[in-house]
């Protein structure tokens, strides 16, 4: 089964101070910039084989690393920017079109540095099921706790995005429910294409625009989505974090991914469990409540760590990074420009032991 990833990083200058990418997102189509000035996302072609998805996202990434040291410029794997002054947004009729119809809630976005993993699309219902039902892995990964300066949730990044930026259209940015059938989702889809129309022309903007800029394949950003890239069901809900987390993530949901094309899919009860002939997913109200832990407590959760464990994860080999940068009430943004350098500095080191 094909796989790739999709990992954002924050680009700061050798003060730590948020910065623009410049030529870092001209040298390679692997790099690109995001919709905001100081963030950039690497993107790996797919992959057949979770080697060949592991050596090519760390040749990237080295490569992308020695680019920015010739550039002075500091990459930093952390779902948030801790604090920071004003962030720039690149200027889109798409994201223009977002914020008139979000408002101010928008805003929340532009604090976000996720990863995003692509699987190759098969037996596409289970697949969209299963990654509802792993969405409280999102705690494996958490990276920030931090939103302009102040202790939010243990990971900063899910609260805002989903609780803040999408309080008001919460299809468009929360998790699922489990579906039926595929034409289910792509129903579900159309009604939030013409829902979001009509928000955005009670904002004055043209029909003409919004088809311009959105169809019902891009209108949300849940964290699963269906892609028409290569094409993929894409798992988004885990922060942005070191190279070793998130391979590691990459794998065990990508063996799950595989499993479930040789295992019955059921739905059935609060606990769930992972066998050798059977995935058992929990109901989705149980699912909500560990998502809820997942971001509040993240893996100091024994509810939700348990319920990892039983899904297939080795939730003691992961260490997310909040648990690092925890433990003030307020980082003043010169601490913030402090540790933003001092995670630049192990996304370097991490990637020059996984490739010796």
């Amino acid at each position: 089964m094909q796989k790739s990833i999709e990992a954002e990083y924050w680009v700061v200058d050798q003060d730590g101070e948020l910065t623009g990418p410049g030529e870092l997102t001209e040298y390679s189509e692997n790099v690109e910039e995001e919709f905001v000035r100081p963030l950039l996302e690497l993107k790996t072609p797919p992959c057949e084989t979770f080697s060949a998805l592991r050596s090519t996202f760390l040749e990237l990434l080295d490569e992308l690393l020695d680019k920015a040291d010739e550039l002075d410029k500091v990459l930093v794997p952390l779902g948030t920017p801790i604090n920071s002054g004003p962030i720039e947004l690149r200027p889109s009729e798409r994201s223009r079109i977002q914020k008139r119809v979000l408002g101010d809630n928008f805003a929340y976005a532009k604090h976000c540095a996720g990863t995003h993993l692509h699987f190759e699309k098969r037996n596409v219902t289970d697949q969209l099921n299963v990654l509802a039902s792993l969405d409280p892995a999102l705690a494996l990964l958490n990276s920030s706790p931090y939103f302009r300066g102040e202790t939010v949730a243990n990971g900063a990044r899910a609260y805002i995005y989903r609780k803040k930026c999408y309080e008001y259209f919460p299809l468009h940015g929360q998790l699922w429910d489990y579906v039926n059938t595929v034409g289910q989702w792509e129903r579900q889809l159309d009604r939030l294409f013409d829902s979001f129309k009509a928000a955005s022309m009670n904002e004055g903007v043209s029909e003409t625009n919004i088809d311009a800029s959105f169809s019902p394949q891009d209108i949300v950003w849940t964290p699963v989505r269906l892609r028409d890239e290569m094409p993929t069901v894409e798992w988004r809900a885990p922060d942005t974090s070191l190279p070793s987390q998130i391979l590691r993530l990459a794998e065990d949901v990508g063996t799950i991914m595989e499993h479930l094309h040789h295992a019955e899919v059921r739905i059935e009860g609060d606990t769930g469990e992972v066998t050798a002939d059977r995935i058992t997913i929990p109901e989705f109200d149980a699912v909500l409540t560990y998502v809820e832990e997942a971001i509040h407590e993240g893996v100091e959760s024994p509810a939700l760590s348990s319920y990892l464990e039983r899904m297939g994860f080795d939730v003691g080999e992961y260490d997310p990074l909040t648990r690092n940068i925890d433990g003030r009430d307020y980082v003043s943004p010169d601490e913030a420009r402090e540790i933003r350098l001092r995670y630049g500095d192990r996304l370097r080191r991490d990637v020059d032991n996984l490739i010796t």
